[in-house]
């Protein structure tokens, strides 16, 4: 009676047991990795600079910093993966936050009302944002590049430019801005749990799904069924919504509602960590994981550029230089045509 050789399942627990380094870094994702180490190299170099760039104190201050950042990239990715594109994002946050500070002050300092006014204002952007492009027929970067402009004009119209109400008395605005829960910033709680639900809603539900298959493809995504029109106008009312919580947020860290000084560049910095993330810009590619990572990697840049020093105009020249390094690098992936060269 001869013996019987068993072969092990393929992905069984032999399969997994014997799982090579390689396969652990292909499952990070090239993208990840080559961001991870640009991390790591920042955080040496200004590690190296100056003692106190490593600090516990200094972490926290990064953290909290890029908070608003992250959450405008998060949504910036959703909205880049289905094919579109959302410069007034960082306007909608400046209008959220004086109208939550404004709300507060005339609600007899009310915290949930101010909330609640950003966050009403914040969807009515948003949709009427997705109206535009979607029944107006205009490109989504002319149309929130309109958005950019209007949205800050609104918010100096309604604040006569200058920062609005005071909330550091009101113990809501101040456990947002300020409070920690197991030793980590509210506001860091807060970026990690919209992370968490945007990962689950694109890798993991029928909404996710159809959302990359509009970014691929949107006239085959047309043919297999998907409401196009719906699921845009129901993404750009999620940007309204994440917007005015950044918003909220921007109240609460500078204590008063901001029209444009706490929310300048924001837009710049979030398109720039969904391009570095791996979002492609054409659509259909992209995950919040590699999103993070980027915002990480801006906030520690900005922040060590700070600590030494350096004027801001070298800040805004590194996040320029870095959204167009990720383009290249999209391009050549993708086998894009140089504009002007022979296909």
């Amino acid at each position: 009676m001869s013996a019987t050789t068993t072969t092990p399942r393929a992905g069984g627990p032999d399969a997994h047991e014997k799982a090579s380094p390689l396969s652990v870094l292909a499952s990070v994702g090239g993208q990840n990795l080559s961001l991870i180490g640009a991390l790591v190299v920042v955080l040496a170099l200004f590690g190296l600079l100056n003692d106190n760039y490593l600090s516990i104190a200094n972490i926290q201050v990064i953290a909290e910093a890029a908070t608003i950042t992250g959450l405008l990239a998060i949504v910036q990715t959703v909205v880049i993966i289905c094919g579109g594109l959302d410069i007034s994002v960082g306007s909608q946050a400046g209008v959220a936050s004086v109208v939550s500070a404004m709300a507060f002050t005339s609600a007899g300092s009310n915290a949930y009302l101010g909330m609640a006014a950003a966050f009403g204002v914040g969807v009515l952007v948003g949709i009427f944002n997705g109206v535009v492009i979607v029944y107006g027929r205009v490109n989504p970067t002319i149309a929130t590049l309109a958005g950019l402009a209007a949205y800050k004009g609104l918010a100096q119209l309604l604040s006569d430019g200058r920062a609005q109400g005071y909330v550091l008395n009101d113990d809501v605005f101040v456990f947002l801005g300020r409070g920690k829960l197991a030793g980590l910033p509210v506001m860091v709680w807060i970026l990690i749990l919209t992370a968490l639900a945007a990962h689950v809603l694109l890798k993991y539900t029928d909404i996710g799904r159809n959302l990359y298959a509009i970014g691929g493809n949107d006239t085959a995504a047309r043919l297999a069924g998907i409401n196009i029109n719906k699921y845009l106008i129901a993404v750009y009312a999620l940007i309204g919504v994440v917007a005015a919580l950044a918003g909220v947020l921007l109240t609460a860290r500078t204590g008063s509602g901001q029209p444009v000084s706490g929310s300048e560049g924001l837009e710049l910095k979030a398109i720039t960590a969904a391009a570095l993330g791996g979002a492609a810009l054409k659509g259909g590619k992209g995950g919040i994981g590699g999103t993070l990572l980027a915002v990480a990697l801006l906030g520690c840049l900005e922040n060590g550029l700070t600590v030494q020093g350096i004027n801001s105009f070298w800040q805004n020249l590194a996040q320029g230089a870095l959204l167009v390094v990720a383009v290249v690098i999209q391009q050549r992936r993708s086998g894009g045509r140089a504009v002007g060269l022979p296909a």
